[in-house]
C-alpha cells in the first residue's frame, strides 16, 4: 500500500478531511479542498411506523415495526431507541463479543496497515459482554453522527479532541482525558476487565453499564431531534428484493476480497448461496484463513448488504496516523448483494446526514433487508473481485 507522509503544513490541513466546523451539526465541504466550511441546521423526516416499502407480510407479533437500519421486524422500543456505535480493535489478539448483533459494521484503516471496526448495535440493552473496546479515531465519530448513535470508545489521540468537545457529541469515554475541554464525557465505569486473548484487549462494557453511564452523563436514549435522518438507507420491499438483474452491467460476485486495501486482516467475503449473505473471512500475518466469530455465540459475521466506499485520505504525521474525508459527493465504489455487484457514487454533505450511494443512473441504491458491511477503502487502493481486481473507480 503506498503512502505518503505530509509535512507539518499538511498535517494541519488534512484535520478538515474528517472534521467539519466544531459549531454542531450542518452542512460540510464536499470535495477533497482545504476551504473552510459552513454548517447548516441538518434536517430530520419524522419517524413513522409504517415504512415506504409496499411489502404485504405482516409482522411476527403486535407492536413490531420495521427498523429504519436493517428494515427487519422489530419491536417499537428498539426502533425508538438510539444505537450504539462501539470502537473495537481488529488484530490477531482482539476478543470480539457482540459484532454478530451490529446491524451495520465499518471497518477503516488505522495507523499501521492495521484496521479499526466500528459496530453500530441498535438491539444492545440486555448484552451482557459487549467489546472489547478501543480507541477512537475522528473520521469513525463523522460515520457514527449519521446513525446519532451513542459513540462508545477508550481515548485516542489528540487529533480526536475537537470533535469530542463538541457539544453535539454523544460519546462515552472510558477513560477520563483532559485536555478534550468542556465536554468530555468519561465514564470509566462504563468497562470492566473480562478473561480475553490478551491483557491488552480485556475492557468490555454491557447494556446494563451503558444505561448507567449515559444516566449519569445526562445522554438521551432516545433519537435527539435534527440530528437524525430517519430515512437512512433506501430500502427494497421485502418480498420484491433485490437482485441486481435490472442493472445489464452488473458482475458476478461469490468472492469480495480486500487484502490489498486491508494488508494485515485480508479482509474477504464469500457468498453464502444458503442463506443469501456474504460470510466474512480474515486471514492475519503468520495465521490462516479463519472464519471471523463472534466469541458471543461462535457465529460467523455475515452480511445482506455490502459496501465499498472508495475515500480520499492523507497521512497526518510520521506515526502514521490517517485522516479520511467522511464529506464528499465526488467518490464511488461498489455495492455487493445476493452473489452480484454493481459500482456506485456516494454522497454525505453534512456531519448527521446519512451517506447516500447511488447508482450509474443517478439513481439511488436500493438495499436488501438485512445487516450491512461498510469496507472503507483509501483511494488508489485494489480489491478483487472473482480474482479480477478492481479499484473503486468503474470498469477499473
Amino acid at each position: 500500500m503506498k503512502r505518503h507522509i505530509l509535512t507539518v503544513l499538511a498535517v494541519s490541513i488534512s484535520l478538515t478531511l474528517c472534521a467539519c466546523s466544531s459549531s454542531g451539526n450542518g452542512d460540510a465541504a464536499v470535495a477533497p479542498t482545504t476551504e473552510a466550511i459552513t454548517q447548516t441546521e441538518p434536517t430530520q423526516s419524522a419517524p413513522s411506523d409504517v415504512t415506504s416499502n409496499e411489502d404485504q407480510d405482516a409482522p411476527p407479533a403486535p407492536g413490531m415495526v420495521r427498523s429504519r437500519i436493517t428494515n427487519d421486524w422489530v419491536s417499537q422500543e428498539q426502533n425508538d431507541t438510539r444505537p450504539v456505535a462501539l470502537m473495537v480493535p481488529n488484530s490477531a489478539t482482539a476478543s470480539h463479543y457482540g459484532l454478530s448483533k451490529a446491524s451495520v459494521l465499518y471497518e477503516a484503516n488505522v495507523e499501521g496497515d492495521m484496521t479499526r471496526l466500528m459496530a453500530i448495535i441498535d438491539d444492545w440493552q440486555d448484552d451482557p459482554k459487549l467489546g472489547n473496546i478501543r480507541s477512537c479515531r475522528d473520521y469513525f465519530l463523522y460515520w457514527s453522527f449519521e446513525w446519532d448513535s451513542i459513540y462508545i470508545h477508550y481515548g485516542g489521540p489528540w487529533y480526536i479532541y475537537d470533535v469530542l468537545g463538541r457539544q453535539d457529541t454523544d460519546n462515552i469515554d472510558c477513560i477520563a482525558q483532559p485536555d478534550v475541554g468542556k465536554y468530555n464525557n468519561a465514564y470509566e465505569d462504563i468497562v470492566y476487565r473480562d478473561t480475553a486473548k490478551n491483557e491488552t484487549d480485556n475492557a468490555f462494557t454491557s447494556g446494563k453499564l451503558i444505561r448507567e453511564a449515559c444516566d449519569h452523563l445526562g445522554i438521551s436514549l432516545k433519537y435527539r431531534d435534527g440530528y437524525c435522518d430517519y430515512d437512512h438507507f433506501k430500502f427494497a420491499p421485502y418480498d420484491a428484493p433485490n437482485t441486481l438483474e435490472q442493472y445489464p452491467d452488473a458482475i458476478p460476485a461469490g468472492k469480495i476480497d480486500l487484502s490489498d486495501a486491508y494488508p494485515n486482516t485480508n479482509t474477504y467475503f464469500i457468498y453464502n448461496e444458503e442463506t443469501g449473505t456474504y460470510d466474512r473471512f480474515q486471514r492475519f500475518p503468520k495465521g490462516t484463513d479463519e472464519p471471523h466469530l463472534d466469541l458471543a455465540n461462535n457465529e460467523q459475521l455475515t452480511f445482506k448488504n455490502v459496501i465499498i466506499q472508495n475515500t480520499y485520505y492523507e497521512v497526518r504525521d510520521e506515526l502514521g496516523y490517517l485522516a479520511f474525508q467522511c464529506h464528499d459527493t465526488t467518490r464511488d465504489g461498489w455495492y455487493f448483494t445476493n452473489g452480484k455487484a454493481i459500482h456506485i457514487t456516494w454522497k454525505k454533505e453534512a456531519d448527521y446526514s446519512p451517506t447516500k450511494y447511488y447508482d450509474d443512473n443517478g439513481e439511488q441504491v436500493e438495499f436488501n433487508t438485512g445487516k450491512t458491511m461498510i469496507l472503507i477503502v483509501e483511494d488508489g487502493d485494489t480489491f478483487t473481485i472473482d480474482d479480477k481486481e478492481y479499484s473503486g473507480k468503474k470498469g477499473k
